[in-house]
């Protein structure tokens, strides 16, 4: 068999499919161009971005928002490390002792009050109350304890308020 012959005899079929072929391929084509004209606008939109920011400036307005964020973070966190240190020296623990300090008064009227910081530093305040007179005193405080003698009920208080 002779090449040129099969050709003369098969070629209306030979050229019917490649048109067909040739069809097809531009079915393909136009589907294809189709979707990258799809994916070009969404990409179009994607790039332009709100306020006609493109991603670029979008990104980098996002970095300097960042940036600014996490200065702001450390300082806070800055300024609650000085609150927390603040406050250890701010008074915290109080508590009242109230009780009757000469028998001719009638009720419990004399007292003994403690103001301490967290590491039981302060005063404690007492008031003798009497029928003729009344007395008050203050009285240094550090570390729970005074330089000066302290009555049982000023040392009721500070233990009270240690306790707090």
């Amino acid at each position: 068999m002779n090449l040129s012959y099969l050709v003369e005899t098969q070629l209306v079929g030979i050229l019917v499919f490649v048109v067909l072929l040739n069809l097809l391929v531009i079915v393909l084509l136009a589907a294809s161009l189709r979707k990258w004209s799809r994916l070009n606008n969404k990409f179009s939109i994607l790039l332009k971005g709100r306020d006609n920011l493109d991603l670029e400036g979008m990104l980098l307005r996002q970095g300097r928002s960042l940036e600014i964020a996490e200065r702001e973070i450390v300082r806070l966190a800055r300024d609650l490390a000085a609150l927390a240190e603040a406050s250890k020296r701010n008074i915290s623990k109080v508590a009242v002792v109230r009780y009757n300090a000469f028998p001719d008064t009638g009720s419990d009227l004399s007292y003994a009050t403690a103001f301490l910081d967290a590491e039981g530093n302060g005063v404690v305040l007492s008031s003798l109350y009497g029928r003729d007179e009344s007395r008050a005193y203050a009285k240094p405080v550090k570390n729970g304890k005074s330089t000066y003698v302290l009555t049982d009920e000023e040392k009721m208080a500070i233990k009270q308020a240690m306790e707090n």
